[in-house]
C-alpha cells in the first residue's frame, strides 16, 4: 500500500507532532496541581527526561501516548498499514528506550510511573491513581 501523503507532506505532518506540553501531559499536570502537588518539568539531568519530576518524592512520571509507546490498548496495538516494518521497529525502539530510562531511574533511587493516554478518559480513575502514586490515600 502506498503512503496517503507525498513525502514532503508526511514530513511536515510528523514535524508537528509535539514532544512536550501535549494535551495528555497538560491533563495530568492539571490533575496534579489540583491535588496540591509541586513538580518540575522535563528534567534533563534525569534518565529519560521525565515529563514530570518530583524531586522531594524521588518520583518521575512519564505521560505516554498509547500509539507511540506501544501500549496494549486498542490504540496502542494498531499498526499503520503503510510502512508497517518501520512503525513496528520504531515502537520497539521507543519501548526499549523507555525500559532503559526506568531502569536507570531505579538505579538512582527514583520511582518511575507511566500514565497512558487512554487512562486520561476517566478523570475519577486518574485522580485515584495519582492519589495512590503520591501516597495521599
Amino acid at each position: 500500500m502506498t503512503d496517503v501523503y507525498p513525502p514532503e507532506k508526511r514530513s511536515a505532518v510528523m514535524r508537528r507532532v509535539k514532544g512536550r506540553d501535549t494535551t495528555p501531559e497538560l491533563k495530568v499536570r492539571k490533575a496534579l496541581t489540583a491535588l496540591g502537588a509541586r513538580y518540575r518539568l522535563h528534567r534533563k539531568d534525569l534518565p529519560g527526561r521525565p515529563d514530570i519530576a518530583m524531586p522531594g518524592r524521588r518520583l518521575a512520571i512519564f505521560v505516554h501516548g498509547c500509539f507511540w509507546h506501544g501500549h496494549d490498548c486498542t490504540r496502542g496495538a494498531r499498526v499503520p498499514k503503510a510502512n508497517r516494518d518501520y512503525w513496528v521497529a520504531k515502537v520497539a525502539r521507543n519501548r526499549a528506550r523507555d525500559a532503559a530510562a526506568r531502569e536507570a531511574l531505579a538505579a538512582l533511587g527514583w520511582r518511575a510511573e507511566t500514565i497512558w493516554e487512554c487512562e486520561l478518559k476517566d478523570a475519577a480513575a486518574l485522580d485515584v491513581r495519582l492519589r495512590q502514586t503520591l501516597s495521599l490515600e
